[in-house]
């Protein structure tokens, strides 16, 4: 059983920062491509950022282009989201998501609001 903690959402005023973190719990997390997905009521879940397993190649949603950045630490077992320049259009419940050749595993999901 695949569990996914995230973390670091909460209230930013437009402009400022935040940095989301999804904890994992797998044996080989190295082998998982893992992503941060946002959605918003009424809407489609929608892919923000992923990172692939292994060569760790990424890519962006283009509305976060040059904002957000995704990483991983595998020794932590651990992806991080860096959120920069947020916009209220931004706002969304943010999930985190391990996919391991198709199989895919959601975290419970953590807010973030920006607002002034």
């Amino acid at each position: 059983q695949v569990q996914l903690v995230e973390s670091g959402g909460g209230l930013v005023q437009p402009g400022g920062s935040l940095r989301l973190s999804c904890a994992a719990s797998v044996v080989i997390f190295s082998a998982y491509t893992m992503g941060w997905y946002r959605q918003t009521p009424g809407k489609q879940r929608e892919l923000v950022a992923r990172i692939a397993s292994f060569d760790g190649t990424t890519n962006y949603a283009d509305s976060v282009k040059g904002r957000f950045t995704i990483s991983r630490d595998n020794a932590k077992k651990t992806v991080y989201l860096q959120m920069n320049s947020l916009k209220p259009e931004d706002t969304a419940v943010y999930y985190c998501n391990a996919d391991l050749h198709g199989l895919g595993f959601w975290g419970q999901g953590t807010q973030v609001t920006v607002s002034s």
